[in-house]
């Protein structure tokens, strides 16, 4: 790949920006548009419901969990590419933090699919009541926002290394490295108040909002201009010198 991306760093540079925002349209897909409406706060009848009724789309939210999972695991590897001319460690920690992120939501999936069990009617589930499948229904998705709080610890501080090394880069313009220091500051302090105090969580704004700002802004950006290609061989021969 080293050699493939030294031909065309530009050209890999939007394959990466493709892959993150298809990353970032099948997150947006299965977090808002299947459990963000599919899920009723607070009623595991109603949201035991809404599940069995719409099944089909319930199992679309998982297979687009996995796609995103698959796609984000090629960003990380274009992207330790792509900047380990800017620092090979830096670029290697970053990528294993987002690697770790990933991990950790693909367990975690194993909560989105545990409702389809529990309110499956499987036979061996009988000697508990519908009430009690339906509220551990909505315990796995309960935990499953909270498999999504702890990932976004580890995908914040590959956010905030990705953007040190894009300010240094000199290949990408700066703001953008400044954006995602910004997002991965705010996503990993997203993580520690959830975790200190949900219901502190609960009152403020949404902090998670200014990573996805930033991760979006950098997609677009690799996917129409890509990056500064004479610039980004320069930092390449200079790490082989």
């Amino acid at each position: 790949m080293n050699q493939t991306v030294e031909t065309s760093p530009r050209g890999w540079a939007r394959v990466a920006g493709g892959f993150y925002l298809l990353t970032i349209i099948m997150g947006v897909f299965a977090e808002v548009f299947v459990r963000g409406a599919l899920v009723v706060r607070d009623d595991a009848g109603a949201t035991a419901t809404n599940i069995l009724a719409h099944e089909g789309l319930y199992r679309a939210g998982l297979a687009a969990d996995l796609l995103m999972l698959v796609c984000y695991v090629v960003v990380t590897l274009l992207f330790y590419v792509l900047f380990k001319p800017v620092g090979r460690s830096l670029s290697l920690l970053a990528a294993l933090f987002s690697l770790m992120g990933i991990a950790v939501l693909a367990v975690n999936s194993l909560n989105h699919v545990a409702p389809l069990v529990f309110l499956g009617g499987t036979k061996y589930l009988s000697a508990f009541e519908t009430n009690q499948l339906q509220a551990f229904a909505l315990l796995s998705l309960r935990m499953h926002a909270r498999g999504y709080t702890i990932s976004g610890v580890f995908f914040g501080i590959y956010m905030l290394l990705l953007g040190y090394l894009i300010f240094r880069s000199g290949f990408l313009p700066r703001i953008l490295g400044i954006l995602m220091a910004i997002g991965g500051l705010s996503n990993v302090a997203d993580g520690f108040v959830v975790s200190l105090s949900p219901a502190l969580a609960a009152s403020l704004p949404d902090m998670g909002m200014l990573g996805g700002i930033a991760e979006l802004a950098l997609s677009l950006w690799l996917l129409a201009w890509g990056l500064n290609a004479s610039r980004w061989e320069e930092k390449a021969d200079g790490i082989e010198v």
